[in-house]
């Protein structure tokens, strides 16, 4: 099989249960979003893992929400590994948290600015008070927390005026999946700005939850790091979907 490289992103995509997914390096998938920002103004970018990949292949609305996006990156080593044996050699996993540092490096300069939408008031705090002191220079035009309910139609539309007044580029938003998927499909062409869903990303970066060490991550654990440190609430969510995925790919031949 000949090997496919790009510097970018490539033009095509490679189709994991239903999933478009974007191929990409971690680096190009910046240089390309950084450099059409404009352009993505009212859209939305994924970062989908095998939690969520195995969530779409079992719920046709989801995955249609996902396959809508301007981009749905692999935030997943098993789908960035399925990309490579297809012959995209510089295919990687394109993490959210990840995404996010080498944006926030990229922008010191105040060239595009940020608006964090998602969270608790605490974690929010914690990532302004982080970000300023370690990425000094880039320009956050506000923070929301969201209450921990549905939003009456009102509400929503006083959200979307807010957000729209703060006049930022991208707009980062941590609800957790699928919940945020969701809230970026359902706002596509109303946020004035490009909508990145990159849920946990918010608390790594605030430091109010500690990240697996790059060892890890590089090895394709991380999911088993971070259900050491929360296994009630993390149980199902990796071991039983990570399992599920295994079923789907290797013995349902998916």
């Amino acid at each position: 099989m000949s090997k496919k490289t790009f510097n970018y992103l490539d033009t095509d995509t490679m189709n994991v249960f239903g999933i478009d997914y974007s191929i990409a390096s971690p680096q190009g998938a910046v240089s390309h979003v950084l450099s059409h920002v404009k352009e993505l103004s009212g859209k939305y970018i994924c970062f989908s893992n095998v939690h969520t990949t195995v969530m779409a292949k079992e719920n046709a609305d989801y995955c249609k929400i996902l396959n809508e996006s301007a981009f749905t990156f692999p935030d997943g080593n098993p789908i960035a590994r399925t990309e490579r044996r297809a012959g995209y050699s510089n295919a990687r996993r394109i993490a959210g948290p990840d995404f996010m540092e080498n944006v926030f490096k990229r922008t010191m300069d105040g060239s595009v600015t940020h608006y964090f939408y998602g969270s608790s008031q605490r974690t929010l705090d914690n990532l302004k008070r982080e970000l300023e002191a370690r990425y000094p220079g880039i320009v956050i035009k506000g923070m929301y927390s969201p209450p921990f309910r549905k939003l009456t139609p009102e509400e929503d539309a006083e959200i979307v005026e807010m957000i729209n007044a703060a006049d930022a580029d991208i707009v980062w938003i941590g609800l957790g999946a699928p919940k945020q998927e969701r809230w970026m499909r359902a706002h596509m062409d109303q946020i004035h700005g490009v909508m990145m869903g990159v849920g946990a990303g918010f608390d790594f970066h605030a430091r109010t939850i500690r990240r697996a060490p790059v060892w890890i991550q590089v090895i394709g654990f991380e999911w088993l790091f971070r259900l050491f440190q929360d296994p009630t609430r993390l149980f199902r969510r990796y071991l039983v979907t990570n399992l599920k995925y295994v079923w789907y790919k290797y013995v349902k031949k998916a």
